[in-house]
Parts: structure tokens; sequence; C-alpha cells
């Protein structure tokens, strides 16, 4: 995990302690009505809450929608992911920090300054 996503605004990749399936590109192109996933070429094993991370992070410029996903999916406002060194802590850490990854080459502009305010309160995590 350290070589997929290295160390980036000063804070380590986690340790992961629980690893899922995982479609690893879940964001609202991805997805239609009714539900269904689309693009699966990337999809393996990733931290638990990878993808429930990785779609929060793609809302995060729609509040109501952000607080949707977040009440859709328990792990992003669990306790244990806000406790330190949590496993469960530790998705929200990762997609974040691809997504800052692209918006450093150019990419996910519109999503910076949200994904930064983000990573603050992850960082008091």
């Amino acid at each position: 995990m350290d070589r997929a996503i290295p160390e980036f605004l000063g804070i380590p990749a986690p340790a992961v302690t629980r690893w899922t399936a995982a479609h690893s590109d879940l964001h609202w192109a991805n997805v239609t009505a009714p539900l269904r996933i689309l693009d699966w070429e990337g999809w393996g094993r990733a931290p638990e809450g990878f993808d429930a991370a990785t779609l929060y992070a793609y809302t995060l410029l729609q509040e109501n929608i952000a607080a949707r996903v977040r009440t859709a999916f328990p792990i992003l406002g669990s306790p244990a992911a806000r406790q330190p060194g949590s496993p469960a802590a530790s998705p929200p850490k990762r997609p974040r920090a691809q997504l800052l990854q692209t918006v450093s080459r150019g990419d996910n502009l519109p999503l910076e300054d949200r994904l930064r305010a983000w990573s603050e309160e992850l960082r008091r995590c």
C-alpha cells in the first residue's frame, strides 16, 4: 500500500488489517439506475471501506449527496473511523490521497478545496 499510495501531505499510509473485494474506481460515472456498477477492470482487494470513501470523495461538491453517502456507508462516520491508527480510519485516507495526487496532475481541480478540508478532518482523527 505504501507503494500504491505514497506518503502525501505528510500523512503516511496507515496499516491495513482488513482487506475486502473492491471495485477500486467507484464514482458516479460507474453507477447507473437501477443500481448497476460498471467498469470493473480495476477490481481486486482493497482496505475495507475503500469504495465507500472513494464515492464519498466524489460527492464533496454536493453536500446533500455527501451526507446521503455517509449515511449509506456507516464505516465513513463510525467511531472506529475516528480513532487514530484504526483500520477503519484508513479507507478514507487512501482515496483522498489518490484524488489529491490527481489534483497535483491537473485533474479533479474542482474537488481540491474540499479534499484538502477532508484531509484536515482526517488528520485530526
